[in-house]
C-alpha cells in the first residue's frame, strides 16, 4: 500500500440533483451534497466536516434529516439502490444503518422522510415499480411496502403525518395518495382521480389537512384526503418579471431546455409555519400565506423577491428548527416597535433558506435571508437584500484547473461561463468572472498575478486586479482545451486541436509550433527546469518535445488507447500517462516499462508529487487513488470516494501540501497530503507566499482621488464635530448648574426626610419596647398558668391512670377465678356424668346378656323336637302330638314377645342415653362459647389499658409539645432582642453613612465653588485676552502704517539720494 495518504480538506461546490438538497443540523450548521460526500458545514466558522458516501455508488439521490436533528438518510444509486443512516451527534457521524428493498430490486430511492419519532422511515422507489417501503430501520425490518403508482407517473415527494407514525402521504405526477399503517400492511385511505395535476410538493398543515403544489402554480388543500379549496399563486407582477427574465435570455439557452416560456410558476417546494405556509412560485420569488378567519382559507399576506443573476432559477425552501426563536422577540421588539407582529417574522427568517436548484443552467449559491434585512423588507415594503451564506460555486463541468507558486490560488474554469479565483490556504472564493463564452481551459503564472484562459474563439491573458480580472492581451488560438504556463513563466504553451503553440510572456511572440499529433491533444506538461514539454492526445500518441529546437526527444505511440492525462517525474527521466484501456503506463526512454491495470475503470487524469514518492489518479467514476511509486504489478493504491462525475483535472501544490481535484459534478475538492502517521510530507523549504497585488493607474488614481475627498470629508467633519463638542460643553455646563442646584434642592430634602425619619425610628422604638415589654409580661404569664394546669392535669390523669390500672388487675384476676372454677366445675360435672353413664351401660349390658341368656334357654328345648321330627311323620302322627305342637308354638310367641319388648326398652334406653350425651355436648359448647365471650372480654379489657396507656403517651407528647413551644417562645424573645440590638447597630451605621455623605456634599458644594471662582476667572482672563488681542491688532496696524511710512521715506530718501549722484 501507498505510504502516502491523502484526506479530504475542503469541498467547493453543490450538487443540485439530489431531493432536499440543503438540511439543517442546528443554527449553525447546515448539512448539503457535494460530490460523493455530504458536506457539515459551520455557517459562523466556516468550518467542514465530511460524511463520505459508500463504495461503488452512483451518486446520491435524496437526503432526509429525522425530527430530532440526530439522525440523516442518504440514498445512493447503485446496483442495488440503498439508503445509508448516520449518527450525526457522533463525531465522525457514524454510520448506524444500510436499508434496501430486501429481494425487490431497486435501483434507486427518489424520497426519504422519517417518523416524527424517528424511529421509522419510508422509501420511495423509483422507476420500474415504484415501490414504497415502510422500515423499522433501526432493526432494518421492512415493516410493509406497496406499489404506489405506474410506470408513467413518477412519484416527486413521500412524508410522514406529523402526529400520526402510521399515515403517509405520497404525491406525484398525477398521484396524491395517503396511505395508512395497519395490520401489517399499507393501505390507502383515498380514492381522487388527479391525473391531469403533477404534485411538485406538498406539506402538511395539520393532522387532517395537507397543502400540496402543482406544476402550473396551482395550490390544493386537501382534508382527510378529500379537495377543499384551491387557488392560485401566479400575480401580475411575478408574471411580468418572468417575461422580462425569458425575454432577456438566449433563444439558445430557451430551446436547449427544451420547453416553451411558461407563464406559470412551478412550486418546487412548500413548508408550513404557526400561521400559515410559505411556498416557492416561480423564479425568485417566495409567497408567505396566513390563515384567514374563514374556515379552511388562506390568503397570501407577502410576496418576497430575491435577487437575480444572469441566469434563472427556482427557489428550494429549506425548515430549519430554531430553537432560539423563543429568545428572539426581544429583539424583534427593540427593532419594529412594541405592536409590531414580531413573532411571525422572526421565525420566518429564521427559518427559510433559498437555494437555487432544479434548473440547467444556473448558480448554486445557498442564500440565508439575515435577520434584519428581512425584517426591513417586511416593514418597509421594498425588496429583500440576501448575503451569501457561502461562496457562489460552479454550476456546470469544470473544465480547467490551475496553480501557482508564490500565491496560495488555485483557478478553475467551467462550462458555467465563469473564471474563479480560489486560496486553499484561508479557504475562500478571491475573485470571480463570468464572461459570454464558456471557459475550456485555464493557467495561473507563476507569479499569481496573470492567468490565461481559452475561449472557444481566442485565448486571453488578463491581469488578476485586487477586485477584478481584465483582459490586457488576446491570441488567436481557436478552442483552447489546455494551456500551461512554464515553471519560470517566461513562456506559456496552449494547444489548438493537435497543434501546440508556446508563447513568450514578455514579448507574447509565437516562439515555437509543436506539429506531431493526429488527433486532439489532450494534456500538456511542462519539465521542472522548462527544457521539455509532454504531450499526449487521443491518437494514442505521447510525444516528449524540446522547448529549445522543437525537436522530439522521445514518442511512444499505442493506437490502441486514446490518452487523457500525462505527467512526467521529478527528474524529467519518467513519464507516466492514462488513456481509455483502464491502465497506467511508466513510460521511458521511448518504452513502456510498466502497465499496472485499473480494474475496468478508465484512468482520466494524473498528477505525481514534487517528491516522487507517489502518483495520484483520477478515475471515471469520481474516485482518487493515491498509487506507491515504485509501480508495481499488484494493485498497490488506496481509493477515495471523491466525486460523483469523472474526475477532468488534478493538481498537487508546489509544496507537496495539498491535491486539487476537479470533476464533471461542479466540485473543487482539496485533499490534505499526508503520510500514515497522521503528518504532512516534508518541505524541502519553506514557501513564504507573496501578498503583491496588481492595480491599474486608472484605478490607483480613482481610489487615491477618493482617498483625498476622504480626508477633506473627515477634515470637514472634525471641524464639524469640534464645533459640536463645545456647543454640548457650553450646553453640558449648564445642565452641570441645574443639576448642581436640584443635588442641593434634593439634598436639603433628603435631611428633612432624614430627620422625619429619625423621629418616626424613635418613635417606632418606643412603640416597639412597650411591645416587646408587653408581649414578654404576656407570655410569661401565660407560661406560668399553662405550667400550672398542665401540672394538675398531669396529677389527675395520673391518678385516673393508677385507679384504670388496679381495676384492670381486679379484672383479671376474678376472671382467672371464674375461668378456673368453670374449668373445675366442668371437669367434675364431665366425670360424674361419665360414671354415671357407665353404670347405666354396665346395668344394661347385663340386662341384655341376662335377656339373650334367656332366649337362648327358651328356644333350646324346642329345638331337638322339631329336629327329631322327619319330614313324612306329621302325616302319621296323632292328636297327642297336635297339642304339644300347640304348647311349644304359645311358648315361641311369648319368648318372641318378651324379646321384642326388652330390645324396645333397651332402644328406649339407648335413645334417652343420646339425648343425655347431646344436652351434655350442647352444654359443653355453651360453656365453650362463654369461655371465649370471656376472652373477649379480657381481650377489650386488655384493648382498653393499651388504648388509656396511648392516651397518657399522647398526653405525655402534648405536654412536650407545649414545652417545646415554651422554648420557641423563649427563643423568639431572644431573637427579638437580637433584632432589636441589629436595628440599634443598622441606626448607628446610617447615621455614620450619613455624616461622611454630609461632609461629601460639603466637600462637592466647596469643589462647585471654586470651579465657579475658576470658571470666572477664565472668562476674565479670556476677556482681557480678547482685549489684549484686540489691542495688540491695532498696535499691530499702527506699526504696519508707521512701517509702510519708513518705507516710503526710504524709497523716497533713495530715489533723492540715486538723483543727487546722476546729477552730481
Amino acid at each position: 500500500m501507498a505510504s502516502v495518504v491523502a484526506q479530504c480538506h475542503y469541498i467547493f461546490g453543490l450538487r443540485t440533483g439530489v431531493i432536499n438538497n440543503i438540511c439543517y443540523f442546528d443554527e449553525q450548521t447546515v448539512i448539503f451534497p457535494c460530490g460523493n460526500n455530504c458536506v457539515r458545514y459551520n455557517i459562523d466558522q466556516r468550518w467542514q466536516r465530511f460524511i463520505p458516501g459508500t463504495e461503488k455508488s452512483q451518486g446520491m439521490q435524496a437526503l432526509a434529516i429525522s425530527a430530532n436533528r440526530r439522525y440523516l438518510a442518504v440514498s445512493e444509486r447503485g446496483e442495488k439502490g440503498t439508503i445509508t443512516v448516520y449518527d450525526l451527534q457522533h463525531e465522525q457521524s457514524r454510520k448506524r444503518k444500510v436499508l434496501s428493498g430486501g429481494e425487490v430490486p431497486v435501483l434507486e430511492f427518489v424520497s426519504m422522510a422519517f417518523s416524527p419519532d424517528s424511529k421509522y422511515l419510508i422509501g420511495q422507489a423509483g422507476a420500474p415499480d415504484w415501490t414504497l417501503f415502510y422500515w423499522m430501520w433501526e432493526k432494518q425490518k421492512v415493516m410493509a411496502s406497496v406499489k404506489t403508482t405506474g410506470s408513467t407517473n413518477p412519484i416527486n415527494q413521500v412524508s410522514f403525518n406529523p402526529q400520526d407514525n402510521t399515515q403517509i402521504c405520497v404525491s406525484g405526477n398525477g398521484v396524491f395518495k395517503l396511505f395508512r399503517y395497519a395490520e401489517g400492511a399499507l393501505k390507502q385511505s383515498n380514492f381522487l382521480k388527479l391525473e391531469s395535476q403533477n404534485f411538485l410538493s406538498h406539506t402538511w398543515m395539520s393532522e387532517e389537512r395537507v397543502i400540496a403544489g402543482t406544476e402550473t402554480g396551482r395550490l390544493l388543500v386537501f382534508e382527510s384526503g378529500d379537495l377543499r379549496w384551491e387557488m392560485s399563486v401566479t400575480t401580475k407582477p411575478a408574471t411580468q418579471e418572468a417575461d422580462r427574465q425569458l425575454e432577456r435570455r438566449k433563444p439558445e439557452e430557451v430551446k436547449s431546455e427544451g420547453a416553451a416560456p411558461s407563464r406559470m410558476p412551478r412550486i418546487t417546494a412548500i413548508t408550513s409555519y404557526s400561521k400559515g405556509f410559505a411556498c416557492s412560485a416561480g423564479p425568485g420569488t417566495v409567497c408567505l400565506f396566513e390563515k384567514t378567519e374563514e374556515k379552511d382559507n388562506y390568503r397570501k399576506t407577502r410576496e418576497i423577491r430575491v435577487m437575480w443573476w444572469s441566469h434563472s432559477f427556482e427557489v428550494c425552501v429549506c425548515v430549519c428548527v430554531c430553537v432560539c426563536v423563543c429568545v428572539c422577540p426581544g429583539y424583534i421588539r427593540s427593532r419594529l416597535g412594541p405592536n409590531a407582529p414580531f413573532l411571525y417574522f422572526v421565525i420566518l427568517s429564521y427559518l427559510l433558506s433559498f437555494l437555487p436548484s432544479f434548473l440547467p443552467i444556473q448558480r448554486n449559491i445557498v442564500e440565508s435571508l439575515r435577520l434584519t434585512q428581512f425584517l426591513c423588507v417586511v416593514h418597509q415594503g421594498e425588496q429583500a437584500h440576501f448575503e451569501f451564506l457561502s461562496h457562489s460555486f460552479h454550476s456546470n463541468i469544470i473544465t480547467g484547473l490551475s496553480i501557482c507558486i508564490r500565491k496560495p490560488l488555485i483557478a478553475t474554469c467551467s462550462l458555467d461561463h465563469s473564471v474563479r479565483i480560489w486560496n486553499f490556504e484561508t479557504n475562500v472564493l478571491e475573485l470571480h468572472k463570468e464572461f459570454q463564452e464558456e471557459a475550456f481551459s485555464v493557467a495561473l503564472h507563476p507569479s499569481g498575478l496573470f492567468i490565461l484562459v481559452g475561449f472557444s474563439d481566442k485565448l486571453r491573458l488578463m491581469n488578476l486586479l485586487i477586485d477584478d480580472v481584465r483582459t490586457f492581451k488576446e491570441f488567436t488560438v481557436r478552442g483552447c482545451r489546455e494551456c500551461v504556463f512554464s515553471h519560470g513563466g517566461h513562456m506559456f504553451a496552449a494547444v489548438n486541436g493537435n497543434l501546440i503553440h508556446i508563447y513568450s510572456s514578455t514579448t507574447f511572440d509565437n516562439l515555437l509550433n509543436l506539429k506531431g499529433h493526429n488527433g486532439k491533444v489532450r494534456a500538456i506538461v511542462w519539465s521542472t527546469d522548462d527544457s521539455r514539454l509532454v504531450s499526449c492526445g487521443m491518437d494514442g500518441a505521447v510525444y516528449e518535445w524540446n522547448t529549445l529546437n522543437s525537436k522530439r526527444e522521445s514518442e511512444s505511440v499505442l493506437k490502441s488507447c486514446s490518452y487523457t492525462g500525462v505527467t512526467i517525474s521529478p527528474d524529467a527521466k519518467t513519464i507516466f500517462a492514462v488513456g481509455t484501456d483502464c491502465t497506467l503506463k511508466e513510460i521511458q526512454d521511448c518504452q513502456i516499462l510498466r502497465e499496472v491495470a485499473a480494474d475496468d475503470v478508465a484512468y482520466t487524469t494524473i498528477a505525481m508529487s514534487r517528491s516522487g514518492r507517489v502518483l495520484f489518479a483520477g478515475t471515471s467514476i469520481g474516485t482518487v487513488r493515491a498509487i506507491k511509486y515504485p509501480l508495481s504489478t499488484q494493485k498497490d493504491w488506496i481509493e477515495y470516494q471523491a466525486h460523483s462525475g469523472a474526475v477532468t483535472k488534478m493538481v498537487i501544490t508546489f509544496d507537496d501540501q495539498y491535491l486539487l481535484t476537479v470533476s464533471e459534478d461542479c466540485c473543487l475538492l482539496i485533499w490534505k497530503i499526508i503520510d500514515k502517521e497522521g503528518r504532512g510530507l516534508k518541505r524541502d523549504k519553506d514557501i513564504t507566499y507573496a501578498e503583491e497585488i496588481l492595480i491599474t493607474k486608472s484605478d490607483l488614481e480613482e481610489k487615491n482621488q477618493i482617498m483625498m475627498e476622504l480626508k477633506t470629508r473627515v477634515e470637514e467633519l472634525k471641524m464639524e464635530n469640534e464645533y459640536q463638542l463645545r456647543l454640548k460643553d457650553m450646553n453640558y455646563n449648564e445642565k452641570i448648574k441645574d443639576l448642581s442646584e436640584k443635588f442641593v434642592q434634593e439634598i436639603e430634602s433628603l435631611k428633612t426626610k432624614n430627620q422625619v425619619l429619625k423621629t418616626e425610628k424613635e418613635k417606632q422604638e418606643m412603640s416597639h419596647l412597650e411591645v416587646t415589654r408587653e408581649v414578654v409580661e404576656k407570655h410569661s404569664r401565660e407560661q406560668q398558668d399553662f405550667e400550672s394546669t398542665s401540672n394538675q392535669k398531669l396529677m389527675l390523669e395520673y391518678e385516673k391512670y393508677q385507679e384504670l390500672q388496679l381495676k384492670s388487675q381486679l379484672m383479671q384476676e376474678g376472671y382467672e377465678r371464674q375461668l378456673q372454677a368453670m374449668e373445675d366445675s366442668k371437669g367434675r360435672a364431665l366425670e360424674e356424668l361419665t360414671l354415671f353413664y357407665e353404670a347405666k351401660l354396665q346395668e344394661k349390658m347385663l340386662m341384655l346378656g341376662q335377656v339373650r341368656e334367656g332366649y337362648r334357654v327358651g328356644t333350646g328345648g324346642a329345638h331337638p323336637l322339631v329336629r327329631g321330627q322327619a319330614p313324612g311323620e306329621d302325616a302319621h302322627a296323632g292328636p297327642s302330638q297336635t297339642v304339644i305342637k300347640d304348647t311349644t308354638l304359645e311358648k315361641r310367641k311369648l319368648l318372641a314377645w318378651n324379646s321384642c319388648s326388652i330390645t324396645f326398652t333397651l332402644s328406649c334406653c339407648f335413645s334417652s342415653l343420646q339425648k343425655d350425651i347431646d344436652d351434655r355436648n350442647v352444654e359443653i359448647e355453651k360453656l365453650r362459647v362463654e369461655q371465649q365471650k370471656l376472652r373477649g372480654v379480657i381481650k377489650s379489657l386488655e384493648k382498653d389499658i393499651l388504648g388509656l396507656k396511648k392516651r397518657s403517651k399522647e398526653r405525655d407528647e402534648t405536654i412536650q409539645d407545649k414545652e417545646k413551644r415554651i422554648y420557641d417562645l423563649k427563643k423568639k424573645n431572644q431573637e427579638l432582642e437580637k433584632f432589636k440590638f441589629v436595628l440599634d447597630y443598622k441606626i448607628k451605621e446610617l447615621k455614620k453613612q450619613i455624616e461622611p455623605r454630609e461632609n461629601d456634599i460639603k466637600e462637592m458644594k466647596e469643589q462647585i465653588q471654586e470651579m465657579e471662582g475658576e470658571l470666572d476667572q477664565v472668562h476674565k482672563r479670556n476677556t482681557q485676552l480678547e482685549l489684549n488681542i484686540t489691542e495688540l491688532k491695532l498696535k499691530l496696524k499702527a506699526t504696519d502704517k508707521e512701517m509702510h511710512k519708513e518705507t516710503q521715506r526710504v524709497r523716497e530718501a533713495g530715489g533723492r539720494l540715486s538723483a543727487l549722484h546722476e546729477n552730481g
